[in-house]
């Protein structure tokens, strides 16, 4: 998704001019996203300056979010992710993506599934709501049944507050290194078509079983069929609308509107 752009940390003056532009033309804001990539990267003192800088310009200001690696999570102590709470952090999004070790070192991921579980417990042990993402058909058909039941696995002992869907399309054109690092590792990558992405979905949705309810998404545009509910309380219905749209095709997005 990022293949073209390099990662580099912003001068934090340019920062803060940027916040001042968007206060004055948007003084009513009440939520901010800290774009891009993964701005918990930075110190958690650059961190604190850009948080409060965002609170005296904005005086509505309810909610801050932002991406986040598993790394960047478990670099800092509960404390300091607290403390950015406490400056109105509330939400972050950190791609789950797999749940299989295989799978998410065949896609050079960085985490593990058990430091992944650590950065969601974490996150949550500071206060934070945490938005996962899961990417269907990542496993190719190799690994379908172990990407799902061990993205099932990670995510029931460690739950996020929101789990998204996305859908793998190798027609991308920002995924052109996605084939030889997958073929490095010795087998090649046989890709899912949107009947097997759905039977995926049906897999997940129908073995979580979190100890507390998650509101589950998958209204990505990447998305063959979009849906929304919370589990386990509307499992029965969001299995019902997967097998419909299986079996007939009913609500799925053309591949025209698709998109990352």
């Amino acid at each position: 998704m990022y293949a073209h752009k390099e990662f580099r940390a912003r001068p934090l003056e340019n920062v803060f001019n940027d916040i001042d532009v968007g206060a004055r033309d948007w003084p009513w804001a009440d939520r901010v996203f800290l774009a891009d990539g993964d701005a918990m990267v930075l110190p958690t003192d650059s961190l604190h300056q850009i948080l409060d800088h965002l609170h005296a310009r904005l005086p509505r200001l309810v909610r801050v979010s932002s991406y986040a690696t598993p790394d960047n999570i478990n670099r800092k102590p509960v404390e300091a992710l607290a403390g950015l709470k406490a400056r109105k952090l509330s939400l972050i999004y950190l791609g789950i993506e797999s749940g299989h070790m295989d799978v998410l070192k065949r896609i050079a991921k960085g985490a593990s599934p058990r430091g992944i579980a650590k950065a969601i417990h974490r996150a949550h042990d500071a206060g934070l709501k945490v938005s996962c993402m899961v990417i269907l058909g990542l496993g190719g058909r190799e690994y379908s049944e172990h990407h799902i039941a061990a993205t099932v696995e990670l995510v029931n002992s460690a739950p996020p507050t929101y789990l998204s869907t996305l859908q793998l399309d190798l027609r991308r054109a920002e995924m052109p290194g996605f084939m030889p690092r997958w073929e490095k590792y010795g087998s090649r990558f046989q890709p899912l078509n949107d009947d097997e992405c759905l039977d995926e979905m049906a897999r997940l949705v129908t073995a979580l079983e979190p100890p507390h309810p998650i509101i589950f998404r998958s209204n990505h545009a990447s998305n063959a069929l979009s849906l929304g509910g919370i589990l386990p309380k509307d499992k029965e219905a969001l299995l019902s609308t997967i097998a419909l749209a299986r079996h007939s095709g009913s609500g799925l997005r053309p591949r025209s509107l698709r998109g990352y």
